[in-house]
């Protein structure tokens, strides 16, 4: 989990980073959040003996996060006696239990006596340190966890994210048209129910090998002709759900539902973003030529407009030939729009505006 302090560019800690404690003598007027700590004399001396000696660990360098550009040992103002003190500073060792870390914390606030009189001033930043030692441990752990090869488990998981994520942006292209659920119309009650190719094949390839619907959906022929279709459909990204119609619980009516804007009808009309489009056949001869195709017409459209609030409006392609379905479309509300050429034929589109839809 990442820190919650203000701190996430903090570097990771260690023990063993003598840069932990930031040394920089007259940077106490810089600073509100030091501690100002004195050094035996006999400490000040030895610092010295080893500066004049050239002993290597003079030449460590200040802390970036305490003293930046203006680290301890690159200070242009520093007197030699403080670049000394300064520098060794890192070396003076905690209390037991008291890591390099934390030896300036709350907790450890002993590990450094501070007697004796001045002999160099030393400002060691507690707060800002404190907060970024604190933070850096998460940080690295994030880091290494992060960094370590994801497990098998792990994998799976994630392939099932990705696969629910794009179920669901499949069913946002529609807004999961089998969820819609019943409506009452005048000829009963009557719903949409996602084709299952597995239950539903056989019903729809006898209605699609009746003449009156094969000269118009040209899918008559063996039911792998009609499976090929739907599969289409089902394995696509879910811009288009066949459906059976159910009326009063009796499957007796073919639908697809899709969006045209997204459909290659778009490029043959003025199209406007989420456009719906409609397909339909009724499927036994007893339902025909008795004004059903009218009234389950107004009543799915209805449920487009109802269901899909940035739908405006509801289109539909019938061929221009098939005058019955034309006349069906107007009487359940559709407007003729325009004649339309399409790569199979010459369709007639109608339009369903939600703004009009009260008043036809």
């Amino acid at each position: 989990m990442p820190p919650t302090d203000a701190s996430t560019d903090a570097e990771p800690a260690t023990s063993a980073d003598p840069a932990r404690f930031t040394v920089s003598a007259g940077s106490a007027a810089d600073s509100e959040d030091t501690l100002e700590l004195r050094l035996p004399d006999e400490l000040v001396a030895l610092f010295a003996a080893q500066e004049a000696a050239g002993g290597e660990e003079g030449a460590v360098g200040g802390d970036r996060r305490g003293g930046g550009a203006e680290g301890t040992a690159g200070r242009k103002d520093a007197e030699p006696a403080e670049q000394g003190a300064a520098t060794a500073a890192p070396a003076v060792p905690a209390r037991a239990g008291c890591t390099a870390a934390s030896a300036h914390s709350d907790g450890c606030s002993g590990a450094v006596a501070p007697a004796a009189p001045l002999a160099a001033a030393l400002t060691v930043a507690s707060t800002t340190s404190v907060a970024s030692a604190t933070s850096a441990t998460p940080v690295t752990s994030a880091t290494a966890s992060a960094s370590a090869p994801p497990s098998p488990g792990d994998t799976k998981a994630a392939a099932g994210r990705q696969a629910a994520s794009v179920t669901r942006a499949a069913d946002d292209l529609l807004g999961r048209v089998g969820d819609w659920g019943p409506t009452v119309t005048p000829a009963g009650t009557f719903q949409l129910t996602p084709v299952r190719p597995e239950y539903d094949l056989p019903l729809l390839g006898r209605w699609m090998n009746d003449p009156a619907v094969a000269a118009f959906w040209k899918l008559a022929g063996d039911e792998s002709v009609t499976e090929q279709h739907l599969r289409a459909q089902l394995g696509g990204d879910g811009r288009s759900v066949p459906c059976l119609g159910v009326l009063e619980g009796t499957p007796m009516s073919y639908w697809e539902i899709y969006r045209a804007d997204l459909d290659p009808l778009a490029r043959h009309y003025p199209a406007r973003p989420h456009d719906t489009g409609i397909h339909l056949l009724i499927g036994g001869v007893a339902d025909r030529g008795r004004g059903l195709g009218s009234t389950l017409l107004r009543a799915v459209a209805d449920l487009v407009l109802d269901r899909r609030p940035s739908c405006a409006r509801v289109v539909a392609e019938p061929d221009l030939r098939n005058a019955p379905s034309v006349s069906a479309f107007l009487s359940a509300g559709f407007r003729f729009s325009a004649e339309v050429d399409l790569p199979d034929k010459r369709a007639a589109l109608m339009v369903r505006d939600r703004a009009l839809r009260d008043l036809l």
